[in-house]
C-alpha cells in the first residue's frame, strides 16, 4: 500500500491505495471530481522528491504528495 497526500488547497483526505506506479494513480483520480480538476497543474512527490514520470516504481510504504501551485511573498 502506498499513501496519497493532497496538500495545499486541495480539500481531501489521505487515500491508502495498492497501485504499482503514478499511472494507475493518475487514473484513479482522473474519476474523483474533488482532485481531477488540480491534475494538470499539480507536482507530484515520491517521498519528498519530486517526480516526473508517471511510469516511477511504487513499493509498500511509499508516500506520494500531491502539491498544487502556490502563491506567496
Amino acid at each position: 500500500m502506498v499513501r496519497v497526500e493532497f496538500l495545499g488547497p486541495i480539500q481531501k483526505e489521505a487515500l491508502e491505495l495498492d497501485i504499482s506506479n503514478l499511472n494507475e494513480l493518475a487514473k484513479i483520480l482522473q474519476g474523483d471530481a474533488e482532485v481531477s480538476d488540480w491534475l494538470e497543474s499539480c507536482a507530484v512527490a515520491l517521498n519528498d522528491t519530486l517526480v516526473t514520470s508517471l511510469e516511477a516504481p511504487l513499493k509498500d510504504g511509499d508516500k506520494i504528495s500531491l502539491l498544487p501551485p502556490v502563491c506567496g511573498g
